[in-house]
């Protein structure tokens, strides 16, 4: 395939065979081959020039990325020996945003050669999809039971929230919260529906209208949603601990509760063993235990 790209690019098998350190008759025999193999003629030859066919040139649009990726690898492995490279990894948003990227700065710091790609989803990650830019995953870091059949999975940190509320709120509405809580006025966590339930039962305190309340897929928006005053969130406190350090949240109780699922990192099988995946499933393990 080089051999075409080059002849293609260059229009003639002599500087493609210059390009390439190989000999004219060389670069001819390599194309002749991809010929047969593919049963059909892949250049209108000439005195003058070369020119793709229709076929040939229909062939190297769709080969052409291949060899993109390729160049990029192979020139990634001379660079780095081995010691780098890209690291494409998705990650639960939340998780993501208030967890894992203030950590980041430690881990560049101490691995320079690893270029972290990072991508948002809800839900387990598909490994056998590329993502919006081309790239397959190697890793995911996300909110499950560690069920992946076929995939390696780690664990890494629970998932243990408290009941947070603004400071308007808190003055309209008190800190105690039971059947007087007005209905819609706890926050719901699509993913996680037992965590009030288990609060409440955990408080001792008579649930308020359970079956209320707006619904959030994202922590992320829960936590806007309590901070503008619209509601109670249970958040974990990696997402609280600035917002309750400037006063802009309160905790409404010393309750805490744990999840059914936890955060785990699960490793792509075409991924185990790649020098950036050990170093940060290595960094990650010492990062959960902080």
């Amino acid at each position: 395939m080089l051999c075409l790209e080059a002849a293609a690019r260059l229009g003639s098998f002599t500087r493609a065979g210059r390009e390439l350190h190989l000999t004219q008759a060389a670069v001819s025999r390599q194309v002749l081959s991809l010929e047969a193999r593919l049963g059909t003629a892949m250049f209108l030859r000439s005195r003058e020039a070369l020119r793709l066919t229709d076929a040939g040139g229909a062939y190297l649009d769709e080969v052409r990325p291949a060899l993109a990726s390729l160049e990029r690898a192979t020139t990634g492995v001379m660079a780095l020996k081995g010691r780098g490279g890209p690291l494409n990894l998705s990650v639960a948003s939340s998780l993501g945003n208030y967890w894992l990227i203030p950590r980041l700065p430690g881990f560049t710091r101490d691995h320079a050669r690893i270029t972290l790609n990072i991508a948002t989803r809800v839900g387990p990650a598909d490994f056998g999809a590329a993502g919006a830019a081309g790239l397959r995953l190697d890793a995911s870091l996300e909110y499950g039971d560690g069920q992946r059949p076929g995939l390696h999975s780690e664990y890494v940190l629970p998932l243990e929230v408290s009941a947070y509320a603004s400071p308007a709120w808190v003055r309209q509405h008190g800190r105690t919260l039971g059947p007087r809580t007005p209905a819609g006025m706890l926050i719901q966590h699509t993913t996680a529906p037992e965590l009030w339930p288990r609060w409440f039962a955990q408080a001792g305190l008579s649930p308020a209208a359970l079956t209320d309340g707006p619904r959030h897929d994202l922590m992320s928006m829960a936590l806007n949603a309590a901070l503008v005053g619209l509601g109670v969130a249970l958040l974990p406190g990696f997402m609280t601990a600035d917002a309750v350090s400037r006063r802009r949240l309160l905790r409404l109780s010393p309750v805490q509760v744990r999840g059914d699922r936890s955060y785990w990192l699960v490793v792509s099988p075409a991924s185990e063993g790649k020098p950036s995946v050990t170093a940060f499933r290595d960094w990650l393990r010492a990062q959960a235990v902080t």
